[in-house]
Parts: C-alpha cells; structure tokens; sequence
C-alpha cells in the first residue's frame, strides 16, 4: 500500500515530463514572452525599493539611505494629492461611463449590418486611428479646435456667436479627452466583442424572430447577455488600470492655463521625478496607483463573482 502511495506522485512527474516533450515546441514559443515579462516587467520592480529611500543616484539603490514611509507621508500630506487624485478619479469614471460602452455599442451596430461588403469597409476606417500615435491625434485636435481659424471653432462661432478657447479652457479639458479616447480607440476595441458575436448561436435569432420578437429585443434579451461574460472581463481589466489614465495624451493636452484640471498621476510621476528629480517621491506616488489598481482587481473580480459571473480569474 505505502509503495502504491509513494509512485503516485513519480507518475505525476512523468507524465508532465512526457506533457513537456510532446508540446516542446509550444514551450519554446513561451520563451519570448516569458523573456518579456521577466525583463521589462518583473526585473524593474526591484526599483521599488527607492520608494523607502532617499535615493541618491551616486550612491545607487543599495547604499542610498532607509527613510521608511517618509515619501508617502509627503506625498498624503502634499496639498496636491487631492487634486491630482479627484482628476484622476473624474477622468477615470468619464471613461468608464462613456470610452468603456462605446467599442460594445459600435460592436453592436456593426453587427446588425447585413452587407459584409459595408461592415468590413467600416470596420477598416474606425480601426485606423488606434494605429496613429497620441502626438498625432492631439496635432489634428489643435488643428480643428485652436482658436485661430479652427474648422470646428469656426463653425462653432458660425452658430452661436461665441468664441470658445477647447484648448485651453478648463472647462472643455475633460470632454476634450474622453472624445479623443473614444475616437482613436472605439474601432479598436470592437474586435473582441464582435468575436463574441460570432459565437451566439443563430437559431436564438431565428427563434425570437418566430416568436415576434422585433430587433431590439433580440439584442437586448440575446446579444447582449450572450456577450456578457466577456464585457465584465473588460471592464474588470479596465478598473484595474482606472488610475492609469496615460502619460502621452495628457502630457501633450496640458498647458498652463488647464493645469489644475488636467494634472493626473501619471504627468505628476514625470514631473516630480524626471523634472524635479525626486525620484524616491515619485516612485512612491507610482507605488500607491500600482497598489489601488490591485485592489480595485480583486474587489471587481470578486464583485462579479458574488453576482453570479465567472470574472477574471
């Protein structure tokens, strides 16, 4: 008996061995990826420690001084973190209330179209500004939205007598962003959910038709629960990086006069560490983000879990 227990777990070990030597061509595939990870992911982390430190760059990472959480007392205590975090927060949460429907919707409408011929062309021309850089998009924003000859501030004068600066009023620097996020990544983000589409079942359709059921209620009681699943992974995935509002846009939209509005952690990170040189600080306030975007992870995986989801992980 006590043998019979004992070769359980070398047959364990044989079988994945022989698991490996059969697939060892998928595993070398892996190395890439995994070279990748261990890289520019993992290796860097190892940074993490000069957010405990008073790091200075001549005496490098081990020799620079222990100050605890001396940083991120600075950083709770600093005037700016209340405004840096509340722009953040809002910009967060105009992207999830508007950037985070609008690749389902899209999807959606593109879905209904009964010409492949129409669909792919339109799917060709809302895929292409994902493909052109953040310097680009805000080049062609300053182009139709400056206050000197502007096409859309031209018209916008045109219609109602009034001269509006977009660019630097900070009213207009939120719906600024979120329109410029909606358009250069919508197209894009239709790719997963129309892949959802494809696998609801066309008998449900064909069902519903027989039964009366007009157009919006197929896709209210069959789409959409049918892609369901893969909406809450979405969004799980996009709550995770909600502090993560990137650098390039914001960096590239900033000016001085939309500054208070418009300084989000990220564009905080680079001044303070890269301008300012407080690189200790800096890490410190990309740690604390880091750290609220795990929380935020397990808090709506487990949320959609207890509502009956299978989530994220």
């Amino acid at each position: 008996m006590e043998s019979t227990i004992k070769e359980i777990p070398k047959k364990k070990q044989i079988s994945a061995l022989n698991h490996i030597k059969q697939n060892k061509w998928l595993y070398i595939l892996t190395i890439p990826g995994l070279l990748y990870f261990a890289i520019f992911k993992y290796a860097p982390m190892y940074g993490l420690i000069i957010a405990f430190k008073d790091y200075v760059p001549f005496l490098g990472i081990a020799e620079s001084k222990w100050v605890g959480l001396e940083n991120f007392q600075d950083f709770f205590t600093n005037p700016d973190f209340f405004r840096i975090f509340w722009n953040t927060l809002a910009i967060a949460f105009l992207n999830i209330l508007f950037a985070f429907p609008a690749p389902i919707l899209l999807a959606l409408l593109l879905n209904e179209v009964r010409l492949k011929v129409y669909q792919r062309t339109i799917q060709t021309f809302v895929y292409v500004p994902h493909f052109l850089s953040w310097t680009i998009v805000v080049s062609l924003w300053h182009i139709l939205f400056n206050l000197d000859h502007g096409a859309i501030t031209e018209i916008v004068l045109s219609l109602t007598g009034k001269e509006i600066d977009f660019l630097t009023d900070p009213t207009w620097f939120r719906p600024m962003i979120i329109l410029q996020s909606i358009w250069k990544e919508m197209g894009w983000g239709t790719i997963i959910y129309l892949a959802a589409l494809a696998g609801v079942d066309q008998e449900q359709y064909e069902a519903a038709i027989m039964d009366g059921a007009g157009r919006f209620r197929r896709v209210w009681h069959i789409t959409l629960p049918a892609i369901r699943s893969t909406i809450i992974i979405m969004l799980i995935m996009k709550v995770g990086s909600i502090l993560s509002t990137g650098f390039d846009q914001f960096y590239l939209m900033t000016n001085q006069l939309n500054r208070p509005v418009a300084d989000v952690f990220d564009t905080y990170v680079y001044m303070m560490g890269i301008t300012n040189g407080a690189y200790s600080y800096s890490t410190a306030v990309g740690l604390f983000k880091s750290v609220i975007g795990i929380i935020l992870v397990f808090s709506t995986n487990r949320l959609a879990k207890k509502f009956g989801e299978s989530g994220l992980y």
